[in-house]
């Protein structure tokens, strides 16, 4: 077992040292529950096991970090880049993503070994102010890992005809929300995109102007009973609410509720569960979204809306997460948590985006096609992570995530 010679040093008492440490914690303390094999199932391509997130996230901080700034770092082991690469073409030859739940070997155990190596040897470089960026680049990548692994074993264990849970217990109510108000825009010139200070992933800029007409958005998600009545009065069967491209879909898969609903119930990370009525839906696609906005005479938000109220929201605020625990849509006020939003907006690059040079440069450019932006954050999403410019995206038939809706309309 090949391991690094790094020196021995106190750890960095900084913020970033701070999320460094809490954020690897949290990416075990969520696998504690699992087996061997719940952490290796694949259960779509779309999904990875929980063992391949432990291992990708880690083969960051050996690729990106160690292995580039401390001297003479050998790897724990040399065949391991090839299994735990993701799409980084720069970074040579990968095993394909549909066949990560093949990986039977390493086991849970050595890549929670290989974890802790590779936390211990990143300690000496925590306090460097020259690595502060790509370090804030790590915290972020494996933030965004924690709420792929929550998504991923999800869809995992909802294939388990025995409804298994991977936390017992019964989910809280939510409480019963208020009717359906406006936070209102008078429109004109905005500016959108990152300022510049503390963190943002290289898709949130460059800063620039967008034109806005006045409109106005809604104060709350929608929820499983609003969400019931479009179902009742057939908003799966009439197809002039349905973008062509949607209707197909439904055509095609069947589609007739949001993923994990049956009946009166949904499938959690506690396993099925009643289905509140109060609480946001999720697990939707665009395709749906788009059409229970027209079913409801509204439309859904421009990504350049969203954040034009969003800029005045606390972005840690709501309910998102917190510790190792099932997450849940519950209903909160403010625009961030329960459940990622979908915008009309297509996934492209601002005025003036260019790539960073490097590998780092293939993180978010190069999957602007064909995608739609999400705003907001989402009962699993870290808390902290997200911002008022945060662009989250994903193809349009796309909903094991926890992706919602807020309605927009025009003034």
């Amino acid at each position: 077992m090949q391991r690094s010679e790094h020196l021995k040093a106190e750890p960095a008492a900084t913020p970033l040292a701070d999320a460094f440490r809490t954020t690897r914690a949290l990416t075990e303390a969520l696998v504690a529950p699992l087996s061997n094999a719940d952490a290796t199932i694949q259960s779509m391509p779309d999904a990875s096991p929980a063992k391949w997130h432990l291992a990708h996230t880690t083969w960051f901080w050996e690729t990106f970090v160690l292995r580039e700034h401390v001297p003479d770092y050998r790897l724990w082991r040399e065949d391991w880049p090839f299994l735990f690469n993701s799409y980084y073409e720069s970074h040579g030859d990968r095993i394909a993503r549909d066949a990560r739940g093949m990986l039977s070997r390493p086991t849970l155990a050595e890549v929670l070994e290989w974890r802790a190596e590779v936390t211990e040897a990143m300690v000496p470089l925590l306090g460097d102010p020259a690595l502060a960026d790509l370090i804030a680049l790590g915290v972020a990548h494996e933030q965004q890992h924690i709420e792929l692994l929550l998504t991923d074993i999800k869809h995992g264990l909802f294939q388990n005809p025995l409804g298994v849970a991977m936390w017992e217990g019964r989910a809280a109510a939510a409480a019963s929300p208020a009717p359906m108000g406006w936070h209102t825009h008078p429109g004109g010139i905005a500016r959108a995109g990152h300022e510049g200070q503390g963190f943002a992933f290289d898709n949130e800029g460059p800063r620039h102007r967008v034109l806005l007409e006045p409109f106005a958005l809604a104060d709350r998600l929608v929820t499983n009973g609003e969400w019931n009545a479009f179902i009742a009065d057939g908003g799966y069967t009439t197809a002039r609410l349905w973008l062509a491209d949607g209707w197909a879909w439904v055509q095609q898969h069947g589609i007739d509720a949001p993923l994990y609903w049956r009946e009166g119930e949904h499938f959690t990370h506690q396993g099925w569960q009643t289905r509140d009525p109060h609480a946001p839906v999720t697990h939707i696609s665009y395709y749906e979204a788009d059409a229970f906005a027209t079913w409801a005479g509204a439309r859904l938000p421009t990504e350049f809306e969203w954040e034009a109220i969003a800029a005045s929201h606390d972005p840690a605020a709501g309910n998102q997460l917190d510790a190792a625990a099932p997450p849940l849509p519950a209903g909160s006020p403010g625009l961030f948590g329960d459940g990622w939003q979908f915008t009309r907006s297509a996934y492209l690059p601002y005025p003036g985006f260019r790539a960073p040079e490097g590998a780092v440069g293939e993180y978010n450019g190069k999957f602007m096609s064909g995608q739609v932006v999400l705003r907001g954050a989402s009962c699993a999403t870290v808390r902290g992570h997200a911002r008022a410019s945060y662009r989250n995206f994903f193809y349009p038939h796309q909903r094991w995530q926890f992706t919602g809706l807020r309605l927009a309309k025009d003034a």
